[in-house]
């Protein structure tokens, strides 16, 4: 069993999606940085690794057999046993992962590029451990609260997270079915098509709405979602955790 110690994690909690584990380079000053002292290191192979990186899935149960209660905390000068806390990769992507002692991913981090060199070089000649498991990448469904890896993909960690706040926004008018207020926020977006959307009823107008608002992420947007998330305390607090007080 291969170790790396005195590591830093920074938790990303709960992510079924890869894009939102942040690289160290969109890491901030008020993330919660954890040192591992010692945590064991494993070479798997990539359908596994993506697997892990891009659900929440239950682990193999021999991967966790392998690694139980070999990672330890460093806290206040003091060890803290973890009891299933590894670092995975396939060669080309690195991920850190605590399950908190379940059996599916529930924390996971990227590492800091020193790091991430010594398990390049740790690894480079080590084969692939197999474990078996099911995967179920191919049944999982992404939707509007789950956007697919390619509509965040070139995007800043502020940007993903304003474009999902965008995204729950647009959820909760489909979940309205306000026909008035459809058409009023897709002629916000898009005023050129005034007329044409005056005559859509509100499938037509909420689905070509969000298919204009999928692909990139721009100006437009930002300012859209500012205007349509006013007057909604919980999405103003999403808000102005990316960008500062000012929805007016």
């Amino acid at each position: 069993m291969l170790y790396l110690h005195d590591v830093w994690v920074n938790w990303f909690e709960g992510e079924e999606n890869g894009y939102n584990v942040c690289h160290f380079h969109e890491w901030r000053k008020d993330d919660g940085v954890e040192l591992l002292d010692q945590v064991p290191l494993l070479k798997v192979e990539p359908i596994l690794f993506r697997y892990i990186e891009n659900d929440l899935a239950p682990l193999p149960q021999q991967l966790l057999d392998d690694i139980y209660q070999k990672a330890y905390l460093r806290k206040n000068h003091e060890r803290v046993q973890l009891e299933y806390c590894f670092i995975i990769s396939d060669g080309v992507d690195i991920l850190a992962i605590d399950t908190i002692g379940y059996n599916i991913p529930v924390r996971k981090s990227r590492l800091i590029p020193r790091q991430e060199q010594l398990v390049y070089e740790m690894l480079e000649n080590q084969e692939p451990a197999v474990y078996k498991f099911k995967p179920e990448m191919d049944s999982k469904e992404f939707h509007i609260l789950s956007p697919e890896p390619e509509l965040m993909t070139g995007l800043t960690r502020k940007e993903r997270q304003l474009k999902q706040l965008l995204f729950m926004a647009l959820d909760q008018l489909l979940s309205s079915a306000n026909e008035a207020e459809i058409r009023y926020w897709y002629t916000e977006w898009s005023p050129e098509n005034y007329e044409a959307i005056q005559k859509m009823n509100f499938d037509e107008a909420w689905k070509q709405l969000f298919t204009n608002l999928k692909p990139g992420w721009s100006r437009k947007h930002e300012h859209f979602c500012e205007n349509l998330i006013k007057g909604q305390p919980f999405f103003e607090k999403l808000w102005e955790m990316e960008h500062g007080p000012k929805v007016n």
